[in-house]
């Protein structure tokens, strides 16, 4: 007996260049796939909590996006390391020049 695994659809994830970059997000909406995960990973909000805080989703869409995560979890949490650290050094370099101007 052979095991194979099957690619896992999401039938409400979409990426599009033109939306978020490129980011998968929640089809129909701009709520990125990362938006739903911090909200359930980082800020403790049950799938539900989430639903009451973007009304305009359902159950259903929050869990793919769940889904989404978990099975793209590497490279959507790296995604969003490399923004932090990008704000980060923007936001020093936003102070170096503050510094010079002042002096």
């Amino acid at each position: 007996m052979s095991t194979s695994v099957k690619e896992i659809q999401h039938p409400y994830i979409t990426m599009d260049k033109e939306i978020r970059g490129g980011e998968p997000v929640i089809a129909g909406t701009g709520i990125r796939v990362l938006d739903i995960a911090i909200r359930y990973e980082v800020m403790g909000m049950s799938p539900e909590d989430v639903v009451i805080a973007l009304p305009h989703l359902n159950l259903s869409q929050v869990h793919d996006a769940l889904s989404y995560y978990y099975e793209h979890k590497n490279r959507i949490d790296k995604t969003w390391k490399d923004a932090i650290r990008n704000a980060e050094a923007l936001r020093k370099l936003r102070s170096s020049v503050l510094v010079l101007v002042r002096s």
